[in-house]
């Protein structure tokens, strides 16, 4: 009979187990207006290796943080549970309908299940977050 080997892996790194699954975090971005820092709370998503920011659609307004991404890309994701890190990121802010409806559907999937596919695609903010390389 032969042997059967069994390879456990555990992710040790806390950064890798942060950015193993989405979460609440907090973003700082840059008034567009007054240039003042503002801070609001929102939730992340992974997908294949990709970090996600979105929000519930609404038809009647458009985000501030989102205002302001849009002026300057440039923001901090503020992990806060678990691991506490400021981390400079930049937005990208994904408009392409195929790919929205692609990356919403994945949203869905995994953590806001019954939301509407339509209504996401048309009215959610979505970003796409790179995070600056460490000097």
């Amino acid at each position: 009979m032969g042997r059967m080997i069994v390879v456990m892996t555990t992710i040790s790194d806390p950064m890798q187990r942060v950015f193993a699954r989405g979460d609440l975090i907090d973003i700082t971005t840059t008034g567009r207006r007054t240039g003042q820092p503002r801070r609001i709370e929102i939730v992340y998503h992974v997908l294949d290796g990709r970090i996600y920011i979105s929000g519930s659609p609404r038809a009647d307004r458009k985000r501030s943080w989102l205002g302001n991404l849009e002026r300057d890309p440039r923001f901090t994701f503020h992990l806060k549970r678990g691991s506490k890190a400021d981390l400079p990121a930049t937005a990208r802010i994904v408009e392409d309908p195929e790919e929205r409806r692609t990356v919403m559907r994945r949203i869905i999937e995994t953590a806001w299940h019954g939301q509407s596919l339509e209504a996401m695609v048309a009215h959610s903010p979505l970003i796409e977050v790179t995070f600056e390389k460490a000097a």
